[in-house]
């Protein structure tokens, strides 16, 4: 479920849960003419109040708006039904705190490059952008926050020569690391990323920060343990682990939600 409980008048309108709402609401917002767009902040104020009364009147056929969204009520699926093809909307639902600008930023490189790699039928979408949702903090960090020195001299990621820990630290949105794995990657792609310059693409191009995490999800055959809906696999795959798994599957249920059409 998209939301954790009930956004509108006398709830508890939780941030994440009014700005899901609010994400939501825009996405019906050509019903709720002259209403203007509502900004997606978390506050349950007069704006939002306001779409919500109209959308209910309008759309739910309610007589007497009771101006709340309640999980699983008739009012969140009539707005589900509003929810369209993959967007920045969609996005912004799916990683719902992060900001818009990396939203924007992000958008249409997913887009086309999950299209590139076959990341292309919805639970595909889903596994995928909720990894990448929690690997990089809902699109914040494409680099890796230390400096890398922890990998000076680790062979199993080909690092023999000094300074490729630092060179080689992670980077991109699933986060491509080591001298080993930037040289494949290199070959794959026909470019050369080993070098002090090339490997800083990898962060700074939003292009190639979310195509190396195409490549790892392809290249490690994720694809066919998303089609299983296999979150626990596809986990151990990118993490090594089970870090942050409950959050993994909270990004895959709101993925689920908002992802219903390529």
């Amino acid at each position: 479920m998209c939301i954790n409980s009930s956004v509108g008048l006398n709830c508890r309108n939780y941030e994440t849960d009014v700005k899901t709402v609010q994400v939501l609401l825009n996405m019906n917002i050509n019903l709720l003419s002259p209403l203007p767009e509502l900004e997606v902040d978390g506050d349950f104020g007069d704006a939002t109040s306001a779409a919500i009364e109209a959308f209910q009147a309008s759309v739910v056929g309610m007589a007497q708006p009771d101006c709340k969204v309640a999980p699983g009520g008739e009012t969140l699926q009539k707005l589900a039904e509003g929810i369209p093809s993959f967007c920045q909307l969609v996005l912004k639902g799916v990683l719902v705190n992060a900001d818009d600008s990396l939203v924007e930023k992000y958008c249409d490189a997913l887009l086309n490059k999950m299209l590139e790699y076959d990341i292309n039928t919805p639970l595909r979408m889903a596994h995928f952008l909720a990894q990448i949702g929690h690997e990089s903090g809902e699109l914040r960090y494409c680099e890796e926050l230390a400096s890398g020195s922890a990998y000076e001299g680790r062979k199993d990621l080909g690092n023999t020569k000094p300074g490729d820990g630092r060179r080689f630290k992670g980077r991109g949105l699933i986060q491509l690391t080591g001298r080993a794995n930037y040289t494949a990657y290199s070959k794959a792609r026909g470019i050369d990323y080993t070098t002090d310059e090339g490997a800083k693409l990898v962060a700074s191009d939003p292009e190639t920060a979310v195509d190396v995490a195409c490549w790892f999800w392809t290249t490690h055959d994720l694809n066919q343990l998303a089609d299983q809906d296999d979150v626990t696999s596809i986990t151990k795959r990118i993490n090594g682990g089970l870090n942050g798994f409950e959050d993994r599957k909270e990004k895959l249920a709101r993925a689920g939600f908002f992802i219903r059409t390529v």
